[in-house]
């Protein structure tokens, strides 16, 4: 426990541990798409399982550090908005469109401004 918070101590660490946090939110979230979606049998009860799994490491990673998630959470949404469309092309092959390229320039300019502004 305490190493997580020797890392979000700092700013480089703490911005590490966003990322890895919105790729196991992400791809957690994945895994239960392909279970509901594109899996069958055992291979759809993997993939649940799997997201339950990765979806607490993903809760466990966010709350143990002390540190003051609220600040973080504007660099945090751009960082799972990236990932979850990286992740889309990848898992699935779904490539953004213009609807959700647009967003997402307002999702990294709305990040830039609760991080940034003081």
């Amino acid at each position: 426990m305490q190493i997580l918070n020797q890392i979000v101590a700092n700013p480089f660490g703490a911005f590490a541990l966003l990322c890895f946090a919105a790729l196991l939110e992400a791809f957690g979230d994945s895994c239960f798409q392909a279970g509901l979606y594109r899996s069958q049998g055992a291979a759809r009860i993997y993939s649940f399982l799997g997201g339950t799994v990765v979806l607490a490491l993903y809760g466990f990673v966010v709350n143990v550090p002390r540190w003051d998630f609220g600040k973080l959470l504007g660099i945090y949404v751009v960082l799972f908005f990236l990932v979850a469309q990286v992740l889309a092309k990848v898992r699935f092959n779904q490539s953004p469109t213009a609807p959700i390229l647009v967003g997402g320039c307002l999702i990294v300019a709305g990040g830039a401004i609760i991080a940034f502004w003081k």
